[in-house]
């Protein structure tokens, strides 16, 4: 049996519409089964229809939701960094508060240094 939790492909789901559409054309359809009627098969159409257009709705709202939530991390984020540089400013680049917020100070950065030079190599003729 298939795997019936994964989505159909669009060019399956397609055929089925098509197959529908021959459905409708073929007189005097009477299945012996009551369960592929072609009252059942169209509402089982519909169904799809409507489950469709649900999830493309809350998709939208769920790529919406997204959006906002990153504009608000944005809008918090760069708060913080006007935060940080009104500490350095207020207290200085070398202070204890600018250490709080998560910050080296001045004098605990490492100093640069200077990369040590190959010797000269010497030339053989």
């Amino acid at each position: 049996m298939a795997d019936q939790t994964r989505r159909l492909s669009p060019s399956v789901l397609q055929a089925d519409t098509d197959a529908l559409a021959a459905l409708k054309k073929i007189p005097n359809y009477q299945p012996a089964n009551a369960s592929y009627t072609l009252d059942k098969v169209q509402a089982a159409s519909d169904n799809m229809d409507a489950k469709d257009a649900d999830e493309t709705q809350k998709q939208a709202a769920l790529d919406a939701a997204r959006d906002d939530a990153t504009t608000a991390e944005w809008q918090f984020h760069n708060a913080i960094l006007g935060v940080k540089e009104q500490v350095r400013a207020q207290f200085g680049a070398d202070s204890n508060e600018l250490q709080a917020l998560g910050l080296t100070k001045k004098s605990e950065r490492a100093k640069p240094s200077t990369p040590a030079t190959p010797p000269p190599t010497p030339v053989t003729k």
